[in-house]
């Protein structure tokens, strides 16, 4: 297993984004130029985004982002720019959930052991913030935006 280099200078409170397809830079360009937009129903807030743009995260795959990715103790949620990312119109992210799996109790825990909470959906750029500021001040939890993504016709979490 590579290496991989250590995600320096993201303050917690930027959405970490991290590129692992290299194929279409012009793809890339506009889900950066999407990332960097003014949020929220009136554009009211400021983007806050760590962007990781470098080749040595190609073609990882989620599981292999999502281990390197928990060592940041301040962070609940991943996002990867990946082949899907830039292949669509949409530009849409997948959205990786960070939360440890816990050891469940069939006892107490049986409805979680039937039926695990999602552990990743989709997310245009737009809804990237959303996702991340509610995640990080738990106003919402993971759930609840994969479960709007997954009422979306095409499956995909659009913040307005």
């Amino acid at each position: 297993m590579k290496a991989l280099p250590e995600i320096p200078g993201r303050d917690e409170f930027d959405a970490l984004i991290i590129r692992t397809d290299y194929g279409d830079e012009a793809a890339w360009q506009a889900v950066v130029a999407d990332l960097v937009q003014p949020w929220g129903g009136d554009d009211d807030f400021e983007p806050a985004v760590h962007l990781v743009d470098d080749p040595a995260w190609a073609d990882l795959t989620p599981d292999r982002v999502l281990e390197e990715a928990r060592r940041d103790e301040n962070l609940s949620v991943v996002f990867l720019a990946d082949r899907v990312t830039m292949q669509s119109a949409q530009r849409a992210l997948l959205a990786i959930d960070l939360a440890e799996d816990e050891d469940l109790d069939p006892l107490y825990d049986q409805e979680l052991i039937d039926s695990p909470p999602p552990r990743e959906f989709r997310t245009v750029p737009a809804g990237v913030h959303d996702v991340h500021a509610n995640l990080s001040i738990a106003n919402m939890d993971f759930a609840e935006f994969a479960e709007e993504a997954f009422a979306d016709p095409d499956r995909v979490y659009r913040p307005y």
